[in-house]
């Protein structure tokens, strides 16, 4: 394996099983996960009504291409192109959230006839030749070489940078400011691309209500608003079903792309755009494993659990008492910054006590302390790795939440005493 494959863990584990929101390593150890695979296992690890779809479907047939007929294809497409929010929506499958912006990039080059693209600070799109050029984050770009000319514009980090003092309503119009002041000195980009919360980044947004401001200004020119909602779709927010829901004074975006959750951690990715955008390749295209039939029948059955049992409703509730929680204890401890986020997409952010200095050793050590207690935990952050991601399947039941809350209470305690 290759030397830039990151593990997580000075004695890294492996995961050979799980349960409900629990999972299991080769040595025995139980954990709870309040990480899901990076926010991939969205409802619950071993899900009944999922393993029994992917079971019976390669029973009959695993996969076929997209050159022959595929219902569960369709069928999969029909429901995410009624709950997207798009009109006439099209949708095209890929095997993850990376192939999904490469294919939104694609589309909107195509349909707007220029390479510029506009992405956000602190962002993160994939690890592809063309999404690793607009992606925003140095710890995750190993070349400036790329396809597109990118031009990044403020407004993804609410309480860092240059704007972080302004009360919400003058940031977003000294961001808005800022992409005024850039679509003045560049050709006409073909389209704006934007987490509605940053992941890799650490779980950061802007005010609501940001992107329904740019889109404003982008229609004016034409440009297109591409909402990668790889982390941040299905209900994980509670709030909302999409993220850039929070922005939708001015409709929906052109694009949106998905990938992670709706598979429940088989490889499912897409994207879905208005019918004139989609359909504008003028040469022909297939996927060889996007929209497989087995990928697709989980895909089915997981979004038809995560419907019918709301768990919209429950990342909205117990992630809730969970940020709560979280909020309380980093009132009694110097060294954590903020704890923000929504629903079961909760960031912390870990500071050098007495200081506004990130502290990425005091990351790792909590993620470590946070293993040995019996819990699973990501972090992120973009300036340098500081911040604690805690993103749990959206079956999470509130004793669990104690629990997890309980563990990560004792690992930011032990390490800050230690440092």
């Amino acid at each position: 394996m290759p030397d830039w494959l990151a593990l997580y863990y000075d004695e890294p584990i492996e995961i050979t099983h799980g349960e409900g929101r629990h999972v299991w390593d080769s040595a025995g150890n139980r954990y709870l996960d309040f990480f899901g695979g990076i926010l991939t296992t969205m409802t619950a690890h071993a899900l009944p009504e999922v393993t029994k779809a992917v079971s019976e479907q390669a029973g009959r047939i695993i996969h076929s291409s997209t050159l022959y007929l595929n219902r569960p294809m369709v069928e999969l497409a029909e429901r995410v192109a009624k709950v997207s929010g798009i009109p006439d929506a099209r949708v095209f499958f890929t095997t993850s959230g990376t192939e999904a912006n490469d294919t939104a990039l694609l589309l909107a080059t195509a349909y707007r006839r220029s390479n510029t693209i506009l992405a956000m600070r602190n962002s993160y799109h994939g690890r592809s030749f063309s999404t690793v050029g607009i992606t925003g984050n140095r710890g995750w770009s190993p070349t400036s070489l790329s396809p597109l000319q990118t031009l990044y514009v403020h407004g993804g980090v609410r309480t860092r940078g240059p704007f972080a003092e302004l009360d919400d309503r003058a940031f977003i119009d000294a961001c808005v400011a800022d992409l005024r002041d850039i679509l003045g000195h560049t050709r006409p980009p073909a389209a704006l691309i934007a987490e509605p919360i940053q992941g890799v980044g650490g779980f950061t947004s802007p005010p609501d209500g940001l992107y329904a401001a740019f889109r404003e200004v982008l229609e004016e020119h034409g440009v297109l608003w591409i909402a990668d909602e790889v982390q941040t779709g299905w209900g994980r927010t509670g709030e909302h079903f999409w993220g850039w829901q929070a922005h939708a004074r001015s409709g929906p975006p052109d694009l949106v792309t998905f990938a992670k959750g709706v598979g429940n951690g088989t490889s499912i990715g897409g994207v879905i755009a208005r019918a004139e955008i989609m359909n504008c390749l003028d040469a022909k295209s297939i996927s060889t494993f996007g929209g497989t039939q087995l990928t697709m029948a989980a895909g089915l059955a997981n979004l038809t659990y995560l419907l019918e049992h709301d768990l919209q409703g429950n990342a909205r509730r117990v992630g809730g008492l969970l940020i709560e929680r979280l909020r309380a204890i980093a009132a009694q401890l110097p060294g954590v910054r903020e704890v923000r986020g929504r629903g079961l997409m909760i960031g912390v952010e870990l500071v050098k006590p007495g200081t506004d200095e990130a502290d990425p050793q005091a990351a790792s050590a909590v993620l470590e302390a946070a293993r040995e207690g019996g819990l699973l935990i990501g972090k992120g952050g973009g300036h340098n790795t500081s911040a604690l991601r805690i993103a749990p399947p959206l079956s999470l039941t509130v004793a669990e939440a104690e629990e997890g809350a309980a563990i990560l209470e004792r690992a930011l305690r032990g390490t800050h005493q230690r440092y």
